[in-house]
């Protein structure tokens, strides 16, 4: 089995997935931090395809941030959270990290899915 990458953002204050969040993918490998892609959730709140599959899904420290701050509305008055970084690792690339944000405007969560 060849490892995948993925997650969604959901919108706890709201109930639903939160569409249109921009989502940078890092590379933090050898004290070194390297912008892989953006992405944007769709209307379920995913991404349209895996963030790192196949030759580019590597073991290594890894670094997702949400842009949740434009999804709330931007200003200090509407969230309290701007940009969300959460920086894992990837153990091996034979396994399926799925690496979801529960967020509101005040609080976030997330765990390793699969």
């Amino acid at each position: 089995m060849k490892g995948k990458l993925s997650t969604h953002v959901l919108d706890t204050a709201g109930g639903r997935p939160a569409a249109g969040v921009s989502i940078d993918v890092w590379s933090c490998q050898e004290g070194k931090r390297r912008l892989l892609k953006t992405v944007i959730t769709n209307a379920d709140g995913r991404t349209d395809e895996p963030l790192l599959v196949g030759a580019e899904f590597q073991k290594g420290e890894y670094e997702l941030v949400f842009q949740v701050g434009p999804y709330f509305g931007a200003g200090p008055d509407n969230s309290f959270l701007n940009e969300i970084p959460i920086r894992f690792r990837i153990l091996t690339s034979e396994e399926i990290y799925h690496v979801p944000l529960l967020v509101s405007p005040w609080a976030y969560s997330t765990y390793r899915g699969s």
